[in-house]
């Protein structure tokens, strides 16, 4: 018996395959900027389930292409469909090695990279694809009919991306393990098992700092790096946007105490900066959070985990614990005055 496809496809397919790439795209770009575990449990649940409901409308989306094969050449531009379909296969198919646990490296590349990767060139050529086309949201979108038809494939989505997760607990699969962020967990306890990573835009600075220059009311300190390490220790999690994370119990000196006597502003943030200009700034109010430390686990920092110091800055993802920090500059300024990544 043949397989009968849906014979009822078109705009609103295309609107929904649309609204899936989309909502992945932009839930991906945010569980990069979230660490704490509520929040980014629910950016990945979202993410996960974008992703997974593209294969809810593949037999619809069948139907359109058939019917576009019919078109002119030069209508249907099937070299940019093709493209773009690969280009999205490739990113399902990355993402969901990552949750399972089969995450790499091959030739020195991780699923997650593919992921992101194959992510980004999506979002690009899906720009050019839809470029010209009329296929817009109508006020008929919201009928009752379209809205029970949105609501069927949000709560599919949702069950197929549950029914994952379900699948890789009750299995004890790898990705079972994974942190609310995605990540796999890397040498927890064990600093020499952590991955060696930095921000795309950084690199190991040729010359590792001697101390710390602390800025603040006009006066300016410099504190040596042999006077950081005053014995205040706290254990928290290093989640990388690589795809890892390990919990180390991380010793060195709070913020607070480091800036106790200065002149700080009320409101204000403090810039931290590494020895290669990478610089985040954070708020004041953290202080009592944050820690410059000097060694975790009660092992001395190496050289790629951010020696002599580095910043702890617990529930914010890697790319805030900068690395082989040379300055602290307290700025009368709020601390969402930066980009949201690092551009330097």
């Amino acid at each position: 018996m043949a397989l009968r496809l849906p014979r009822r496809a078109g705009r609103r397919t295309n609107l929904g395959l649309l609204t899936l790439l989309v909502l992945a795209g932009a839930t991906g770009l945010l569980a990069y900027a979230v660490g704490t575990p509520g929040p980014a449990r629910v950016v990945v649940a979202v993410h996960g389930a974008a992703g997974l409901g593209l294969l809810l409308l593949v037999p619809w989306k069948t139907v359109v292409v058939r019917r576009a094969w019919r078109l002119p050449r030069s209508v249907r531009a099937p070299g940019t469909a093709v493209f773009l379909a690969v280009l999205v296969v490739l990113t399902v198919v990355s993402g969901v090695m990552h949750a399972v646990g089969a995450t790499g490296p091959w030739a020195g590349v991780t699923a997650l990279q593919v992921h992101v990767g194959a992510a980004i060139c999506t979002l690009v050529v899906l720009g050019t694809h839809v470029w010209g086309r009329r296929q817009r949201f109508r006020t008929t979108d919201l009928q009752r009919r379209a809205l029970l038809q949105t609501g069927a494939l949000g709560l599919g989505a949702a069950a197929l991306w549950g029914g994952l997760e379900g699948v890789l607990r009750l299995t004890g699969a790898p990705g079972a393990r994974r942190r609310a962020t995605g990540s796999a967990e890397r040498g927890s306890g064990d600093p020499e098992a952590m991955p060696v990573t930095q921000w795309f835009t950084d690199e190991l600075p040729a010359d590792p700092p001697r101390g710390v220059t602390v800025v603040a009311g006009g006066r300016s300190v410099v504190v040596p790096v042999a006077d950081l390490d005053r014995g205040d220790r706290v254990r928290a999690v290093l989640d990388c946007t690589g795809g890892w994370y390990a919990e180390q119990e991380w010793s060195g000196v709070r913020l607070d105490r480091l800036l106790a006597g200065l002149d700080l502003p009320d409101g204000g943030s403090v810039d931290v900066v590494s020895a290669t200009g990478y610089t985040r700034r954070l708020p004041l109010a953290d202080a009592a959070h944050l820690l410059l430390a000097t060694s975790a686990a009660g092992t001395a920092l190496s050289a790629g985990h951010g020696a002599p110091v580095r910043l702890v800055a617990p529930g914010r993802r890697g790319f805030w614990w900068v690395k082989w920090v040379v300055r602290l500059e307290v700025v009368d300024a709020p601390w969402w005055v930066q980009s949201p990544f690092p551009l330097q």
